[in-house]
C-alpha cells in the first residue's frame, strides 16, 4: 500500500456536489463534471492533489446511497485517471459502510474516507470493528481515517496504534482539540511514517515540518483558486514554512473567518461558502440541500469583497 500512501500526498480537495435549482434538487451532473474539469485543467493533477467525491462539503449527509455512488462514478469518469479519487464513506451503519467500500472498489476510487459513526457515542472498540469491516470488504481500496471529534468519538493514541495494524489503512485525516497535551502534534510526529497525514487543523506551516511530517492538506481554497493549493504544495516541498504561514494568515484566514461567521449567525453545514466562491469565478452555482439554507444572496457581496481582498483570480463582477 506504499503507492497508495504516496498518491495521497498533496492537496486534499473536497468537491462540492452541485444540485439543480428545482424542488427535488437532483444532482447536476454537467455542473459536477465542469467542477472536476476546472480543477484538473487548472493544474491539480496527480502530483498535487487527491479529489474527494461526496465528502462533507459534497453533501453526503443529504444524499441517498445511490446518489453517493453516482457522484463518485461521475468524478472518476471525468477525472479519467488524471488525479487520485477518494469517496466519502461516512455513515452510521457498519452494513452500509461495507456496501460503500465494495462499491468504491467496483467504481475504481483509490480511497474511501471513514469517520466514527455519529449520533450515538460509540466506544473505540465499536469503531475498531467498524473500520476493520470496511478494510476486509475492499482490501484493494485505501482507507483514510478521519477524526471527526466534534461529531462523535475523539480517537485516542492507543486506538490509532491498533488501527495501524490494518494494511490498507493508508491515510490519517487528522484534527484534534487544542489542549496542552498537544494531541495533534503527538499523533502527527508518531504516525507520519505509517500514514500519509492530512492536516485538517489548518496548521500547515507547522505540520509540514519534518518533525511532524504531514504531507497532505485539506484545502477548500482549491475549489475556487486551484493555484493557491499548487503554490502551497510547492512551498511545502521547498521547506518554505514562513511563506506557508503567511499564505494561511493573509489568504486563508479571511475565508475561514467568514465561514465561521456564517455558521454562527445564519446557517450550518459544509460546502456552502465553497460553492458561492465558485459562482463568483464563473462556475455553475448551487445551494446545499436543506436544512442548510441558501447563502448566495445574503452573503454574496461580503464573499466577493473577501475574495477581492485576498487576490482570488478570475473574480467576476457582481450583477
Amino acid at each position: 500500500m506504499d503507492d497508495k500512501k504516496k498518491k495521497l500526498q498533496g492537496c486534499y480537495v473536497t468537491i462540492p456536489t452541485p444540485f439543480d435549482d428545482t424542488p427535488d434538487m437532483a444532482v447536476n451532473e454537467s455542473a459536477l463534471r465542469r467542477y472536476v474539469r476546472f480543477l484538473i485543467d487548472s493544474g491539480l493533477n496527480a502530483d498535487y492533489a487527491t479529489l474527494l467525491a461526496g465528502g462533507a462539503a459534497g453533501d453526503f449527509s443529504t444524499m441517498t446511497f445511490e446518489e453517493r455512488l453516482f457522484v463518485a462514478e461521475v468524478v472518476v469518469d471525468e477525472a479519467n485517471g488524471a488525479v487520485p479519487i477518494a469517496m466519502g464513506a461516512q455513515t452510521t451503519s457498519t452494513l452500509e459502510l461495507v456496501r460503500l467500500a465494495k462499491a468504491a472498489s467496483q467504481i475504481g476510487t483509490d480511497f474511501i474516507q471513514v469517520s466514527c459513526p455519529f449520533y450515538f457515542a460509540h466506544t473505540e472498540a465499536d469503531f475498531e470493528d467498524y473500520v476493520r469491516a470496511a478494510a476486509e470488504a475492499a482490501p484493494d481500496v485505501g482507507i483514510i481515517l478521519y477524526n471527526t471529534f466534534w461529531t462523535s468519538q475523539n480517537l485516542s493514541f492507543p486506538m490509532i496504534e491498533r488501527l495501524a495494524e490494518i494494511p490498507n489503512l493508508v491515510g490519517l485525516k487528522w484534527a484534534a482539540p487544542r489542549t496542552d497535551a498537544m494531541e495533534f502534534e503527538d499523533v502527527c510526529s508518531h504516525f507520519s511514517d505509517r500514514f500519509t497525514i492530512i492536516d485538517n487543523n489548518l496548521l500547515f506551516g507547522m505540520s509540514a515540518m519534518p518533525a511532524l511530517g504531514a504531507t497532505a492538506f485539506e484545502v477548500h481554497h482549491c475549489n475556487f483558486w486551484p493555484e493557491w493549493g499548487i503554490k502551497l504544495i510547492d512551498e511545502v516541498r521547498a521547506g518554505n514554512y514562513p511563506e506557508i504561514a503567511r499564505m494561511l494568515v493573509e489568504e486563508g484566514m479571511p475565508f475561514y473567518k467568514l465561514w465561521v461567521e456564517i455558521e454562527q449567525t445564519y446557517t450550518s453545514g459544509d460546502g456552502y461558502l465553497d460553492k458561492l466562491c465558485m459562482e463568483l469565478i464563473g462556475l455553475p452555482s448551487s445551494r446545499c440541500r436543506p436544512p442548510t439554507r441558501d447563502i448566495r444572496q445574503t452573503h454574496k457581496e461580503q464573499t466577493h469583497a473577501m475574495m477581492s481582498k485576498i487576490g482570488v483570480p478570475r473574480l467576476i463582477g457582481l450583477s
